[in-house]
């Protein structure tokens, strides 16, 4: 799957909440994300727990609905497969770079314990299919 350059331009890098959908035994569930665009492995990444880390461990099939409103407005359909990814290394570099695109600073604090790991679990979304419209 190639995610088309259009596409990648409009969330790279832009402090837009994707909304995340997951589905266990036929029950959807859609909730808000951080989320970061890996351009070159075509992938999304996000911190999560609860009830979105239960499903995604359960069903690893999601999508991610990425929008941005107004005159000059677009909405992005992600589907993809969804991994939990353990690597400290990984999980620290992408909080960076998380914190850096939604709040400026790579060491902020407000999601990130006491021993500085951010919190939730780390999961990659391989993007398998992309749908794209302005509106």
């Amino acid at each position: 799957m190639s995610v088309p350059a259009t596409v990648a331009e409009r969330i790279r890098g832009e402090p837009l909440s994707a909304f995340l959908a997951t589905a266990v035994d036929d029950r959807p569930h859609v909730a808000p994300v951080w989320y970061l665009f890996d351009e070159e492995a075509e992938s999304v990444w996000f911190f999560t727990d609860g009830r979105k880390l239960e499903n995604v461990e359960a069903n690893p099939r999601v999508a991610l609905a990425i929008e941005e409103q107004g005159a000059d407005g677009w909405v992005v359909l992600l589907r993809g497969t969804a991994t939990v990814v353990t690597d400290g290394e990984r999980r620290d570099e992408v909080a960076d770079r998380l914190f850096v695109q939604y709040l400026g600073d790579p060491d902020a604090d407000t999601f990130r314990t006491a021993g500085g790991e951010p919190t939730g679990e780390l999961v990659r979304v391989d993007v398998g299919s992309v749908t794209f419209r302005e509106q």
